[in-house]
């Protein structure tokens, strides 16, 4: 038996008691136009997607940076044992330009002229290659000591120089980019110290 159709129900105004233009539904269903009541849940689900989106979005910001300076750390830390590297060598190659030096203020006989030229022309290019890499010399005679460049072996006291003048080096110093690879070895002229006991005794 087929089932007996719905009629529509209409809804009338209270306040003129026709039946309203708008608003025509079926029984059982909601009359009143507007926003459905899945609408909420919905704007809901759509903030927290976007707060999660967000979030995300912070998230992968802190991590390339984060990334960044990792990748920067370690750039650093790769130069920095290059480095360490090249003044390790250095450090060992210093006492070849010790040699040549000793071996140039040796041999000042005029029959070893060509023997110098040759030793001085290799003594050169070693030194050359080095100050390319970062190698300098400290420079020590004539100048007041430093401690922190300059090892003293011998005082001398005299009066005719500035107290800490250096009066000799034994030994020429080495700096690598700022880095003291070996101290000037010197000897330090100091003023001698006043007696001032046998002044008092005289008066």
């Amino acid at each position: 038996m087929a089932e007996p159709k719905r009629e529509e129900e209409k809804i009338f105004s209270f306040d003129t008691g026709e039946p309203s233009a708008h608003a025509v539904s079926f029984l059982g269903e909601d009359p009143q136009p507007g926003a459905s009541p899945e609408e909420s849940p919905l704007a809901a689900e759509i903030a927290k997607i976007r707060a999660e989106k967000e979030d995300l979005q912070l998230t992968l910001v802190r991590r390339q940076a984060d990334f960044e300076n990792y990748r920067k750390r370690i750039e650093r830390d790769r130069h920095e044992e290059g480095r360490r590297g090249v003044e390790r060598l250095i450090a060992d190659l210093i006492p070849v330009v010790d040699g040549f030096d000793r071996a140039l203020q040796a041999h000042d006989d005029p029959a070893y002229e060509e023997y110098r030229k040759g030793m001085m022309l290799i003594r050169k290019q070693l030194w050359d290659t080095l100050a390319r890499h970062g190698v300098e010399r400290i420079d020590a005679a004539g100048k007041i000591f430093d401690p922190h460049v300059h090892q003293a072996i011998e005082r001398v006291e005299s009066k005719d120089h500035p107290d800490g003048f250096i009066l000799h080096v034994f030994q020429d110093g080495y700096m690598f980019h700022g880095r003291v690879l070996r101290p000037a070895i010197v000897r330090v002229g100091v003023h001698p110290v006043e007696d001032t006991n046998s002044g008092t005794m005289e008066n």
